[in-house]
């Protein structure tokens, strides 16, 4: 997915090798390790870097929003294994919205709208599990 990417604010290229600045080119973890040039990890809460990647993933939330509304966005993986993340992107994704989508889950909940899986970083391997379950039985 294609995200404006300022080359001003952030000169970095993007990390993906078809399209260089799409929105995974620039929000993933390589592409954090790349810009800073550590891993995210390594960053504080205070980090500018964690300002920018919230830019980048609510764009993108944004887009997935206003095409396909669903009921609820969740966000794991390494990157978001940075709970202090999950603020920033809700706030960012208000603003890009401005108002322009009228959802409850949006304005009233967005703290249970863009939520980490309830799982944590074994949802996908039971959700695999679920479904060899699933499978095996039907």
């Amino acid at each position: 997915m294609r995200i404006p990417h300022d080359l001003y604010e952030d000169p970095y290229p993007g990390w993906c090798t078809y399209h260089g600045d799409c929105w995974e080119g620039l929000s993933c973890g390589p592409a954090i390790e790349g810009r800073w040039n550590t891993s995210a990890r390594n960053l504080p809460p205070s980090h500018p870097a964690w300002a920018l990647e919230a830019k980048y993933l609510a764009l993108g939330i944004v887009n997935i929003i206003t095409v396909l509304s669903p009921k609820r966005i969740i966000m794991g993986g390494g990157v978001m294994d940075q709970a202090h993340l999950f603020p920033l992107i809700r706030e960012q994704v208000m603003k890009f919205l401005n108002g322009y989508i009228q959802k409850p889950e949006l304005a009233e909940a967005i703290d249970a709208y863009i939520v980490p899986p309830a799982l944590g970083a074994r949802a996908g391997v039971l959700g695999a599990i679920a479904l060899a379950a699933a499978a095996v039985e039907g």
